[in-house]
């Protein structure tokens, strides 16, 4: 076992509770567990996205069209369907709040969690500091309380929201799922109202590119606007591979996360078609595609607001505030299991005497508070964020086609439908995902790209030397390694 657990520290001389190997180690790492349930994880997974579909998407409009973003949305769907359902397998073999990371241990190695898990603490870290700017412009352009958007405003939200998370996991969940069901009931309002407004001959209205290759009134910027479509059309699902990182805190994990995931994933399907339908159809792709609250632009033909399209606006803030909140618990709880295993520095693992992981909270918020003040600008920073997530989505895919090869025997409680043909379509299309954010903003790409290299770096020649072997996702491991050891000898 010494070298199946090669460059793995176990520290079982110290004394110290902290120290990886004392009993006390793990007790001062531990979630509150049977908190969650089918509906409060539905819920959230519907949480994390429902913000990307009051605004963002539309952008993709002015990429590839009516017609290149439909075609992108479809195939993101599609992608977002697969993972899905390859991780609820993931998840009911692996049920630790490790998530990704931790499977992807298990399928391709220390580097391949790694890899995967920072991929993902990426996501988790940029797009709260993200939404929290786009808070900050609803607050302003609604005239609440006076504000403006600024630093008070993002910094209200960050302590506000981590507050309720500290208090603990299930109050955080309840109020996620309340904020999430004002906002989906608005888009379904909304989706109705705009209906009655429909008019075809507005989805194509963009003027066409005739130089591009394959343009047409459908596909005005030609073939590849569909490509250049892939990231706006991910908005509609951005962030529903989360739900996995709640296993440590639901109850009966092996059969709540599959059904919550599929759930949450089937809402936000219909979302996305009711949302991008009616919008564009009521108003017209070319009056919404750089709207920034392209929902009440759907709603005022003539400019001018309405009952209806102020309470659409006022929900559309709710929908910002149940992604950024839901949000803050996923790169949490990664940052969480990450730190817990060694990858990171072990401290920000230790939880509260309510079981929260208050370090996992308050660090990543204050590095997302300075990034928002610093920078101001949401969009690169959910750019950056969508980089990390095409990586980390590839590499989940992958994990799940390598276990399936290498240990058809495992016991899996739920098995993918369509097996590693469903995670195939979903690692090539995340592939193909990846790639395009080059063609949307290559300055977001080789942003994450160098915190990519700083990470890997800290990984390389510190961190990887030093792994505790009694974390969940690395005993896992250390199983599978002992078996094949076994079954050579």
């Amino acid at each position: 076992m010494a070298d199946m657990a090669e460059g793995t520290e176990t520290a079982r001389t110290s004394h110290d509770p902290g120290e990886p190997g004392d009993d006390g180690y793990l007790e001062r790492r531990t979630l509150r567990r049977g908190s969650a349930g089918p509906l409060l994880l539905t819920g959230l997974g519907v949480a994390y996205v429902v913000s990307g579909d009051f605004s963002g998407w539309n952008f993709g409009l002015a990429e590839g069209g009516f017609g290149g973003l439909a075609i992108a949305a479809v195939l993101m769907g599609l992608m977002y369907t697969c993972m899905v359902f390859a991780l609820a397998e993931l998840a009911a073999i692996l049920p630790t709040a490790g998530g990704g990371y931790g499977f992807a241990r298990r399928a391709l190695g220390p580097w391949g969690g790694f890899l995967t898990g920072t991929a993902i603490l990426i996501e988790y870290v940029l797009a709260p500091a993200a939404i929290s700017i786009f808070i900050g412009d609803y607050v302003e352009s609604l005239g609440l309380f006076g504000l403006e958007s600024g630093w008070p405003v993002y910094l209200a939200c960050f302590v506000i929201f981590i507050g309720i998370h500290l208090w603990g996991v299930g109050e955080a969940l309840r109020f996620s799922l309340i904020v999430t069901a004002i906002a989906v009931t608005a888009l379904l309002i909304f989706a109705v109202a705009a209906f009655t407004d429909f008019d075809s001959g507005s989805l194509n209205d963009i003027a066409v590119d005739h130089s591009a290759f394959g343009s047409n009134s459908w596909l005005p910027f030609g073939l590849l606007g569909i490509w250049a479509a892939f990231p706006f059309g991910m908005w509609f699902f951005l962030g529903v591979e989360g739900v996995p990182l709640a296993a440590e805190e639901t109850r009966e994990p092996a059969r709540t996360l599959p059904k919550a995931m599929a759930s949450s994933m089937g809402i936000l399907l219909v979302l996305a078609l009711l949302t991008f339908l009616a919008a564009t159809g009521a108003r017209g792709a070319d009056a919404v595609q750089g709207a920034g609250n392209p929902l009440v632009e759907a709603l005022q033909p003539d400019g001018e607001p309405t009952t209806l399209s102020r309470v659409v606006n006022y929900a559309g803030l709710a929908g910002l505030v149940a992604s950024f909140f839901s949000l803050i618990f996923a790169g949490s709880r990664q940052l969480f299991a990450l730190s817990r295993a060694g990858y990171l520095p072990r401290f920000l693992s230790l939880t509260s005497r309510r079981k929260a992981p208050y370090l996992g909270l308050l660090v990543p918020g204050a590095i997302g508070f300075g990034l928002a003040a610093w920078s101001g600008d949401g969009a690169r920073m959910l750019n950056v964020a969508v980089f990390g997530a095409t990586i980390s989505y590839a590499l989940m895919s992958l994990s799940h086609i390598v276990l399936r090869r290498r240990e058809p025997g495992l016991d899996r409680p739920y098995r993918t439908p369509g097996g590693i043909v469903t995670s195939s379509i979903a690692f090539l299309l995340a592939c193909s995902a990846l790639v395009a954010t080059f063609l949307v903003d290559k300055d977001a790409a080789f942003i994450a790209l160098g915190v990519y290299a700083v990470a890997l770096a800290y990984f390389a020649f510190y961190s990887r030397h030093r792994l505790v072997a009694s974390a969940p996702e690395e005993e896992f491991a250390a199983l599978a390694e002992a078996e094949a050891e076994l079954s050579r000898d």
